[in-house]
């Protein structure tokens, strides 16, 4: 789940122009937990793979990985998982509604009269 420790810095002056950052630093953990854990287990492994994709992640048994990254390099590198989580969470709860919308006899709607 979100750590929200890897937000905190002895040195916030790179921070001071990063909105994603200092919105984040705002947000309580319980806030920042409740968020991480909303997220479907089918949402997580698509950005856990995307994150991994990202960073060319190397299986940890063979090899001793270690990642180097600017603050700034980083803090694109968490919007861009929030988006896609964003982004993902949209998707599932459409195909939610379309199944449960489909799957009602007594709301069933042609597809042919959809402009999807």
């Amino acid at each position: 789940m979100f750590n929200p420790e890897f937000l905190t810095t002895d040195n916030n002056d790179c921070q001071d122009g990063n909105g994603l950052i200092q919105y984040l630093q705002d947000q309580s953990p319980d806030v920042l937990q409740r968020v991480a854990k909303s997220a479907s287990n089918d949402i997580q492994d698509i950005i856990r793979h995307n994150v991994q994709g990202l960073l060319g992640m190397l299986p940890g048994e063979q090899f001793e990985v270690k990642v180097t990254a600017s603050r700034d390099n980083l803090a694109s590198l968490l919007a861009s998982a929030m988006m896609t989580g964003y982004f993902l969470r949209q998707m599932e709860q459409r195909k939610e509604l379309e199944e449960s919308l489909f799957s009602d006899e007594a709301m069933a709607v042609d597809t042919d009269d959809l402009n999807l």
